[in-house]
């Protein structure tokens, strides 16, 4: 058992085992949390269980599937578990859980950076490794963070569709989220830079902001149409704004004259897509980011890495991944959804 590897707190550990059972038979007896089954090999890798912020989210139920793939073919134990709401407090409890259990890795997306870090400190002193994906602690309490796509890579993507989709020609404007949002003034800052040295024809006219309100976002999709009848192209960072522009547009007489794209769930703009509204849009992709984080937290725990800035470990399909500073492993550049695979995707 992974408890005797620390006799100071297995004292402490044996002692929470009953209110352990007591939790999961809660759990199960509909006490507003729940866990999932899961499946169990008897071959050599990692014991690994996935908490994500909630579960029957279909991103999340994408993100398990990848990560119990990865599981299955290093012959390891997977589990899935969480609670029905995203709240901190309730995955504290399954943590707590996972950790009696001596359970080799813990992979999480964090309700919340702090808020959690105390349980998963408790794990780690039980030599349960955490990996976090999709969304992070403070780097302090974790062993690795699985990154789904960095600011350059997001900004990239949309300039590359937008100037193929309009012939990297024409007026084109952004519908972002807040004014004040961080994560989309930085990757539409990064869009200026790309568009200035890379595309001299394409002019960015304005920058609106649909405050990620779907009636704002559809109100100013239809303002910027009014303002720039030449306009060829609008670029959404934001899953709500690129929702709403298409479904402006899919009704109007720009339909099939101004490209709608961005970043978007595959279940929001499918019949976007299928209608010929919208070319392409882009998002990661939440099942190789499932299998990335099972095949990282497999190789914490057999030793192969200790998270370190340079080490490096092979993730099946994915082939090799490199750790790098404040033991953050980037997936990749951003999955492109387009008529010929969106098929394939439910969240």
């Amino acid at each position: 058992m992974r408890f005797t590897k620390n006799t100071k707190k297995a004292g402490a550990v044996l002692a929470l085992a009953a209110s352990a059972a007591l939790l999961l038979s809660s759990c199960s007896a509909g006490g507003g949390d729940a866990a999932d089954g899961g499946s169990e090999s008897g071959g050599s890798g990692a014991s690994i269980t996935f908490l994500p912020k909630n579960l029957g989210n279909p991103y999340f139920d994408t993100s398990s599937k990848g990560g119990k793939a990865a599981v299955e073919a290093f012959g390891g134990t997977f589990n899935e578990v969480g609670p029905t709401e995203a709240t901190p407090d309730a995955q504290v409890s399954f943590i707590n859980t996972a950790t009696q259990q001596g359970v080799g890795a813990l992979a999480i997306s964090a309700n919340d950076p702090k808020a959690i870090c105390d349980a998963i400190n408790e794990a780690r002193d039980n030599d349960v490794k955490v990996v976090t994906f999709d969304s992070d602690t403070s780097a302090d309490c974790r062993d690795l963070f699985i990154n789904q796509a960095d600011a350059a890579g997001i900004a990239q993507v949309q300039v590359d569709m937008i100037t193929e989709q309009i012939g990297d020609s024409g007026q084109i404007a952004v519908l972002s989220a807040a004014a004040n949002a961080t994560n989309q003034n930085a990757w539409i800052d990064l869009m200026k830079e790309e568009l200035e040295a890379n595309h001299p024809d394409v002019e960015l006219v304005e920058v609106v902001y649909g405050d990620d309100d779907d009636q704002t976002s559809f109100d100013k999709t239809a303002a910027l149409l009014q303002t720039y009848p030449e306009l060829k192209g609008i670029v959404s960072p934001t899953t709500v704004g690129i929702a709403a522009a298409a479904r402006y547009v899919s009704t109007s007489d720009a339909k099939g004259k101004v490209a709608v794209t961005g970043l978007g769930t595959p279940n929001q703009m499918r019949e976007y897509v299928e209608d010929g509204t919208v070319t392409e849009f882009a998002l990661w992709n939440p099942e190789d980011l499932g299998y990335l984080t099972a095949y990282a937290a497999n190789a914490l725990v057999s030793g192969e890495i200790e998270g370190a800035e340079g080490d490096t470990f092979e993730a099946g399909d994915l082939g090799e991944f490199t750790v790098g500073a404040d033991g953050v492993v980037l997936l990749g550049d951003p999955f492109r959804f387009n008529a010929e695979n969106i098929g394939d995707f439910d969240f």
